[in-house]
């Protein structure tokens, strides 16, 4: 007989009378010792956060947990309406509208800032004067290609997203505001010479370069904005549940639409070769 194939994880593993989990015994060592948010970090890390890596990573999921009637709250409770039956299914409709207007933006945003801190030649800047000098190459490199910069502006807060100067605070209080929040702060301040606007810097922004000091994942950054989502989605379906809207605002549309004659798409016209001269 062949050897069975041998596949390691350091994740969960159960034999007959125990469950480790990070190499930690689950029953005695997780369970009623470690909270669900430093849980979330050494899961995706595999590495313990400090106490105050863990307060930063908290604030995250808390300022990405629920905004209100956003798209994928009004969908994860019309899905609700839908298909009661499936809660899994009224969750996932909300998850998979986290994408580049919502949610996404904290993914994006992360990844632009480390895509600039890597193509510094040499040392990173020492001090706000240097990191503004930074910003403001960048800035005007993105506005030269026609490029949006991910984390700046806001369609409710716009003078001020109140998530970020918050967030920075006590990223700043647990000493772990690094070059990705440092870069952030200083696009906020010198965004207006290159725009010739002020703009505010937005919470999912400003999540993206917090997780990205934290030095986790940058692929999974959009996955930690879901799971604070996720929290939020359950909030929205227990407030569906004792005060229902997916039925009014369904019926908002059904009873007030009006046909109209067909508008038929037409596709864009190309230039035959002989056009092309």
């Amino acid at each position: 007989m062949a050897d069975r194939p041998v596949y390691d994880t350091a994740l969960g593993a159960s034999s007959l009378h125990h469950i480790t989990l990070l190499g930690q015994d689950l029953a005695a060592d997780v369970m009623g010792e470690v909270g669900f948010g430093e849980l979330a970090f050494w899961l995706a890390a595999q590495r313990r956060p400090t106490p105050g890596q863990t307060r930063v990573f908290e604030a995250v999921l808390a300022a990405l947990a629920d905004h209100g009637y956003t798209p994928t709250a009004l969908v994860t409770r019309l899905t609700y309406l839908s298909a009661p039956d499936s809660v899994q299914g009224a969750l996932a409709a909300g998850l998979l509208g986290g994408g580049s207007r919502f949610l996404g933006v904290t993914e994006d945003c992360g990844q632009f800032l480390h895509e600039v801190l890597v193509s510094v030649q040499g040392p990173l800047p020492a001090d706000d004067a240097g990191w503004d000098a930074l910003a403001l190459r960048t800035l005007e490199q993105r506005r030269e290609a026609g490029l949006f910069v991910p984390g700046l502006g806001h369609h409710v807060h716009k003078e001020g997203d109140p998530r970020t100067p918050r967030l920075m605070q006590i990223a700043a209080e647990e000493d772990v505001l690094g070059p990705h929040l440092a870069l952030f702060a200083a696009i906020g301040r010198v965004h207006p010479q290159v725009l010739g606007r002020t703009l505010p810097l937005n919470g999912a922004g400003v999540c993206g370069a917090a997780l990205a000091d934290l030095g986790l994942p940058l692929e999974l950054l959009r996955g930690f904005a879901l799971l604070a989502r996720t929290a939020g989605l359950i909030g929205q379906l227990a407030e569906e549940l004792r005060h229902p809207v997916a039925r009014d605002i369904h019926l908002s549309v059904d009873l007030n639409n009006r046909p109209v004659p067909p508008d038929p798409y037409t596709p864009p016209l190309f230039p035959t070769i002989d056009e092309e001269g």
